[in-house]
């Protein structure tokens, strides 16, 4: 009797040891977030945010925040694949052959009526910001979160299907085979996209970036002496209180750049100023040398911020259809007129 009496509390001490040691205590510093925390610590928020958000409910500040100096449990990390599989996932993505730019936009939007061809000759790549392992910047709405990803993503299959209306060839370098152009208001966050042709996105940002250069380089060479431009469409994260509006960037070094930065942010301008009379419109065309593809690229490119995902106002750009088609359709007007110019 004792002999077990002393096994069951040996199994007792084993269980709760582990089940302490199962997840590691770390601190929160000035200027954490939740994904900067699990990366710090070789944590991919894709997999483990769920489970450390389960694990801390009780600790969290307003809107899932950390608290600095406050400390937070870890989940136990999930092993890396090995090199096997990591080199057959790759494998089989790059051996796909290219997604046909209409079967993306989904059931609903899936045909595509050429009505004018103002765009006839010219070959337009464009891209959202982030996408597979990395949602990009997060917004609160309500008590649904809004990534990234997902709306710079709906926002360039809108500006993909409205410049093949008018004529355009036109490449998605971020492609989501299942998601198409999508009508609600709060998208669903997923982390199967892939870059151009089908290839797997991979976690690191440089790795990453340098993954959709390279898929635009490449189709850029195969399109030698014709209008190209690449538009990567991004959304902002800055204090929830902070109201911006639509913003352009171009490489300094690029002319082509800098003039097609204009025609939008002229459009834009034009636009607002109808919509909204008594609301001056801010956004404007700056260089941006620092940012990657604007290096990078070898066909003139504008970047372009739509707005900040985590204010009230700006959040009403994203979350209403009609408000992300009309940016689809000011970014094609700037590019329409831009095409002209060139004659």
């Amino acid at each position: 009797m004792r002999s077990i009496f002393l096994f069951l509390v040996l199994l007792l001490t084993s269980f709760q040891a582990f089940s302490q040691g199962t997840y590691r205590l770390v601190t929160a510093r000035a200027g954490d977030g939740t994904h900067t925390l699990l990366r710090r610590y070789g944590l991919n928020p894709t997999r483990h945010l769920r489970p450390f958000l389960a694990l801390n409910q009780a600790k969290l500040g307003k809107n899932q925040s950390l608290i600095v100096g406050h400390k937070y449990r870890l989940p136990v990390a999930s092993p890396p694949p090995s090199p096997k599989e990591v080199k057959r996932t790759v494998a089989t993505a790059k051996t796909v052959g290219p997604i046909p730019p209409a079967s993306l936009f989904g059931p609903t939007y899936g045909g595509v009526t050429v009505r004018t061809q103002q765009l006839r000759g010219a070959v337009l790549y464009v891209s959202a910001g982030h996408g597979g392992p990395d949602p990009g910047a997060i917004g609160q709405y309500g008590s649904a979160a809004l990534a990234e990803d997902e709306y710079a993503y709906d926002v360039t299959l809108r500006l993909a299907r409205a410049l093949m209306e008018h004529g355009a060839q036109v490449y998605m370098i971020i492609q989501d085979p299942n998601d198409g152009i999508r009508d609600q208001a709060v998208l669903p966050i997923d982390y199967d996209e892939v870059t151009y042709p089908r290839q797997t996105i991979p976690l690191n940002q440089l790795a990453r970036l340098r993954q959709g250069i390279n898929a635009v380089n490449s189709l850029h060479a195969r399109h030698k002496g014709a209008y190209q431009r690449l538009l990567t469409l991004h959304v902002d994260s800055r204090s929830a209180g902070q109201n911006i509006d639509v913003f352009f960037y171009h490489n300094s070094n690029s002319k082509a750049g800098q003039q097609l930065a204009q025609r939008i942010h002229q459009t834009f301008t034009a636009r607002y100023r109808r919509a909204q009379p008594n609301r001056p419109y801010s956004g404007n065309v700056s260089t941006r040398n620092s940012l990657y593809v604007v290096r990078k690229s070898l066909a003139p490119t504008v970047f372009m911020e739509l707005g900040n995902i985590r204010n009230d106002k700006d959040q009403r750009r994203f979350v209403i259809p009609d408000n992300r088609q009309a940016l689809a359709n000011w970014i094609c007007e700037g590019i329409i007129a831009d095409y002209r110019s060139r004659r």
